[in-house]
């Protein structure tokens, strides 16, 4: 198919400096919870977004000394000759598909802990660490100048690793950036006082950059271009100042807010083009190319952001993890089949748990070099066997989809009236809606399978399955959420809680929805610590009912920690009017009363309830499963040769977790399973 004519502004080729961008696509910096430790799984990720049509692929941060130590995180880094190695093996990746390969060097100052290093942290403060109790030390002249030695040195390495772009990293709290703010910069010498002295260290960095590359590597810097309404940061003034003086000075700026959970934040807060009302004015003082994130899948909106000026490249990260090929399939006139960006920032929870990159649209992602996965290629198939796939939710759908890439003949059989399973439920709940691009993207696959076929309210039993014979049978029919309060905290279910109406988040999402709940106050226990109770909340809470969450961790929504979601659920909440009770668990409901216990120190209370919301944990509907596994003899005479388990059905756990399984099953079907690349991490 030919390009989009309206599109072709996306692939005009952008001078950076003294290198070229093939076209306007251009992959930030960002985390991959590989770094340092994974350089080949890295390098084969990286480079699968250069062969998607990317024409910048960065690194993540990337530490240029040992007092710039983010351990226990997997940060990349380029202290000696082995890191040169390490990071060359990802320039060459993303050279082999004519793009070019940036590194952001960094320092983190006193942000971080520096506890593989043992070096004390440094800053312009003696302030604490973000996470552990330590405080950096505050630096002196002969600090600045290491910092600026470290840097040149970093820069040499990288240019001597093929490396086509340097960044100076100036934002997101780290060193640089506290140079420019005055909360923190408090000197009253050349690095002090005046705008311009605050960003003397910048400005000396891009120079002295330019000089280590020996002119030979385009100079990037990524710099807070935007003060949002509840982060810190110098007056717009200011930034403005900084950005005429020092604009001139570099080959590309990288624009970013201040407030980290609005540049990336999750979709249930923060809408797609986020940053387009201050860009264009940031792109006009620097007079150098531009790029800023926005989670962009649209290219009508992309190519709108260059038409007006506004930017010359469409910086992502979460879109080219979600679609590695989203330049190509935009170039090939197929932008229907973009798998588009959630924002559920699963991604960026594998950075903080210290694990390669994962993604719930692109269950490729992280395995490129570990499984040998390709997003957009798989394996013909391995035999005639046909399949019978029971459930249509996301492991079923993906599952499907892949096996029909393969050339299988599938037939998917969902016992409801529509395709999606949880991601259809759940997509209906506050701030999720785009929860359903990940059926959506999996229902125009299947519209292009002609060897898949699909039938709806097919609820089917161990006979039916039987009956039906096919060699290869995969039972992907989900979970269901525990009405009984087993989970994390009661490891057995508990008889007490079922003195009055108890619901689940099935019940809230199902037929009846919201208007099944009884008049007046109800309460939702949360022992799941994700985004469950806190969007049911949010649903109860606009009917009109009184609303009381209690959960068993310090915050409502803890583990969305991970992807910059705790916070702001915390205030959508309060906002609300919610009242959140931490550090306790429901133990009992008589139907006019719940009673709550201190997880500390056992101490009662009670809270007036008209309804209990359960969000404890999930038991894998798998009695149909059982079912044929306990006969196999039935089985065999049925002619059915595999049977199994996938998704929610085998072990529940985010929707990722479903698709990835989906995935695995239908990629190595009938093949012989390699064995997956496990780097040991480096310290």
């Amino acid at each position: 198919m030919a390009r989009d004519p309206r599109f072709d502004i996306l692939f005009e080729p952008v001078r950076i400096g003294p290198k070229t961008a093939r076209n306007r696509f251009y992959q930030v910096p960002h985390c991959t919870g590989m770094g340092r430790g994974w350089p080949r799984t890295l390098a084969a990720m990286r480079g699968v977004k250069a062969e998607g049509g990317w024409a910048v692929v960065n690194t993540e941060y990337c530490s240029i000394h040992p007092t710039s130590d983010d351990t226990p995180y997997p940060y990349a880094r380029l202290w000696d000759e082995d890191d040169l190695k390490a990071n060359a093996l990802m320039v060459e990746a993303v050279h082999e598909h004519g793009a070019l390969a940036g590194v952001e060097l960094w320092h983190g100052g006193g942000r971080i802990g520096n506890l593989a290093s043992r070096e004390p942290t440094l800053d312009l403060q003696s302030i604490p660490s973000y996470g552990d109790p330590l405080q950096s030390r505050k630096l002196d002249r002969a600090d600045i100048a290491d910092l600026r030695r470290w840097h040149r040195e970093a820069a040499v390495r990288a240019h001597r690793a093929g490396f086509d772009l340097v960044y100076v990293y100036a934002t997101h709290g780290y060193l640089l950036h506290h140079f420019l703010l005055p909360a923190y910069n408090d000197r009253r010498d050349e690095y002090g006082g005046s705008v311009e002295n605050r960003a003397r260290i910048v400005a000396e960095l891009i120079e002295e950059t330019r000089e280590a590359t020996k002119g030979e590597c385009a100079v990037a810097v990524r710099f807070t271009g935007s003060n949002t309404e509840d982060g810190p940061g110098p007056a717009p003034d200011a930034i403005r100042d900084m950005l005429g003086r020092l604009g001139p000075l570099a080959d590309l700026w990288d624009l970013v807010c201040d407030d980290y959970g609005h540049e990336m934040g999750h979709s249930r807060f923060v809408e797609e083009g986020a940053h387009a009302d201050w860009i264009a004015d940031a792109r006009a003082l620097v007079g150098k190319p531009v790029v800023t994130v926005g989670r962009y899948t649209s290219p009508d909106a992309m190519a709108a952001m260059v038409r007006k000026g506004a930017l010359d490249f469409i910086g992502a990260a979460r879109p080219s993890i979600a679609d590695p090929f989203l330049p190509k399939k935009i170039e090939e006139g197929r932008p229907e089949q973009i798998r588009e960006c959630i924002g559920c920032n699963i991604c960026y929870s594998g950075d903080a748990r210290g694990v390669p990159i994962r993604c719930t649209q692109n269950p490729t992602m992280g395995e490129e070099g570990r499984r040998g996965w390709h997003p957009e290629r798989v394996p013909p198939k391995g035999s005639d066997r046909e399949v019978l796939i029971v459930g249509g939710g996301p492991a079923g759908l993906e599952a499907a989809t892949t096996l029909g890439e393969r050339g299988y003949d599938v037939l998917l059989a969902e016992a409801s009236d529509a395709l999606g399973g949880r991601t259809t439920r759940e997509a209906a709940l506050p701030g999720l809606s785009a929860w359903a691009r990940v059926r959506d993207h999996r229902l125009e696959k299947l519209t292009r399978l002609a060897n898949v076929a699909t039938y709806l309210d097919s609820p089917l039993d161990a006979a039916a399955v039987r009956e039906i014979g096919r060699p290869v049978v995969a039972i992907a029919t989900g979970a269901r959420w525990r009405r009984d309060g087993r989970g994390r905290w009661f490891t057995a279910p508990q008889p007490d809680l079922a003195g009055g109406p108890v619901f689940t988040p099935d019940d809230l999402t199902g037929p009846d929805g919201i208007a099944g709940l009884p008049d007046g106050p109800v309460v939702l226990f949360d022992d799941d610590h994700h985004y469950m109770a806190p969007v049911l909340a949010e649903l109860v809470a606009a009917s009109g009912r009184p609303t009381t969450l209690v959960t068993t961790e310090g915050r409502a929504c803890a583990w969305g920690a991970y992807t910059e979601e705790e916070a702001r659920s915390n205030r959508r909440l309060l906002e609300l009017d919610v009242a959140v009770v931490t550090n306790r668990a429901v133990e009992a409901f008589d139907g006019g009363r719940v009673r709550t216990a201190c997880v500390f120190t056992g101490r009662t209370a009670e809270i007036e309830a008209a309804a209990l919301v359960l969000v404890t944990s999930r038991e894998p509907e798998d009695g149909l499963f059982d079912a044929l596994a306990e006969d196999p003899a039935a089985l065999e005479a049925a002619g059915i040769e595999t049977l199994v388990r996938i998704g929610d059905a085998l072990a529940p756990g985010l929707i990722a977790h479903a698709v990835h399984g989906g995935a695995r099953f239908a990629r190595e079907l009938d093949l012989e399973s390699p064995p997956i690349l496990m780097e040991a991490p480096a310290v």
